[in-house]
């Protein structure tokens, strides 16, 4: 059984995370096995401070020990799971642990700035410390579902992408909520993305990406008017339109996650989370710059 550690409460993936990897206060049919939350540091925030209470009371009742700093962790766990909201904090949080060689995931947003991902990737691959961050909507069944269909309809060309993408200034532009429709691009379409154009607004972001084959591909981020996830997938053969209801993406990206720890081996390619990285900055600069095109690498 991998013991896990969990570092800073400002988010509800402490909860989430907790009832599904110790099989407590959620159905069964949610529950992912092979590792356990066993030990946890409540840390603090500058995005959610006021979630931090709630949290605490909550891993207590779950039977999850408290310290008070991220380094007591070490020598309770196998693998720590780095959960502040604020990317920009992760590097800080991580380095003991990947120094340690501990496997470590670092929740959305992988980090503030690519220098800082960079900094994560080389702490990992210097002291072999398997090194994960994604968005959990990564590992959606419908995304499953999608790159699945390319047997039947041939090879996925381009998708539409909408969601969620509220704005915060302790994760700027498309760091904050606009990460989960990045990541849904990039597991549908792979890493190669050529250059980016992204349109602004108050309500409202769009951008266009292309990717080598000369397809277009969008991404819709909502902030005013109905949430929600789903994309439009177009094959060689058909087009496809699907929706994400529900919450099974924790569930999946927790076995994945747990694979990870368990055979030390990154379920993502280093590779491929700078490269996300890499995309965010050149649509936030062309963003910034008024819908201009930019370059991806």
């Amino acid at each position: 059984m991998i013991r896990i550690g969990l570092v800073d409460f400002d988010t509800s993936h402490v909860e989430a995370f907790t009832q599904r990897l110790n099989h407590v206060a959620i159905a069964e049919s949610e529950w992912v096995d092979g590792a356990k939350v066993v030990a946890g540091c409540p840390g603090d925030s500058k995005i959610m401070p006021e979630r931090i209470p709630g949290y605490v009371e909550k891993l207590k009742n779950f039977g999850v020990e408290r310290v008070e700093k991220p380094m007591d962790l070490i020598g309770k766990i196998d693998a720590v799971m780095i959960e502040s909201q604020q990317g920009s904090r992760h590097l800080e949080r991580a380095r003991p642990f990947l120094e340690a060689g501990i496997p470590t995931f670092v929740d959305k947003p992988f980090a503030g700035s690519l220098k800082e991902a960079d900094a994560m990737i080389a702490l990992a691959q210097k002291h072999n410390a398997p090194l994960m961050s994604c968005s959990s909507l990564r590992y959606d069944p419908q995304i499953t579902a999608a790159l699945a269909k390319q047997a039947e309809l041939g090879k996925l060309l381009s998708v539409e992408v909408w969601g969620p993408c509220a704005l915060h200034e302790g994760n700027p532009g498309l760091l904050h909520y606009g990460i989960h429709g990045v990541e849904m691009l990039y597991t549908l379409l792979g890493p190669g993305c050529i250059e980016v154009q992204s349109w602004r607004t108050e309500p409202s972001e769009v951008l266009m990406a292309r990717w080598p084959s000369g397809h277009l591909s969008s991404l819709r981020g909502i902030r005013a008017g109905q949430y929600g996830f789903g994309f439009v997938a177009h094959y060689e053969k058909g087009n496809q339109p699907y929706t994400i209801t529900g919450s099974a993406y924790y569930r999946e990206m927790l076995r994945a996650i747990v694979g990870m720890f368990q055979t030390k081996k990154p379920a993502i390619p280093y590779a491929e989370m700078r490269e996300i990285m890499v995309f965010i900055e050149a649509a936030d600069k062309s963003a910034a710059l008024g819908a201009k095109l930019q370059k991806v690498g």
